[in-house]
């Protein structure tokens, strides 16, 4: 289902009440002119996965924080930022997972140039 990134929050406290109770994953599309984050959550007993799909405009990537309600999206929204670029608000990203990110150029984006030698941060 495709929601506005303000409604997010909401729309995962409505799920939770609805028997989604775990968080499969979350992981980002670039589509050049814009970028999608996509949640996946589980209703466990009904053995049932939905998504929530987030629109984003390339120039403005944000989303709020889930962790308050899954612990399991901290890893995601690290992933998100580090590799999509896609900033979450309500929340720090001070650890990196995979590499010393300069900040620009996410390495999952369209738009990532191979073979530059980026700036790393210590």
């Amino acid at each position: 289902m495709k929601i506005d990134r303000d409604q997010l929050t909401a729309q995962v406290e409505r799920m939770i009440k609805n028997g989604y109770d775990y968080l499969v994953k979350i992981t980002a599309v670039d589509y050049n002119d814009h970028v999608e984050a996509i949640y996946t959550l589980r209703n466990m007993d009904a053995n049932k996965d939905d998504t929530l799909e987030v629109e984003m405009s390339s120039a403005d990537l944000w989303v709020p924080s889930v962790m308050k309600y899954f612990k399991a999206a901290d890893w995601y929204e690290r992933e998100l930022y580090e590799m999509f670029g896609i900033a979450i608000k309500g929340r720090a990203v001070d650890r990196l997972l995979l590499e010393k990110w300069d900040g620009e150029n996410p390495p999952l984006r369209k738009d990532f140039v191979w073979g530059v030698q980026y700036k790393t941060k210590d």
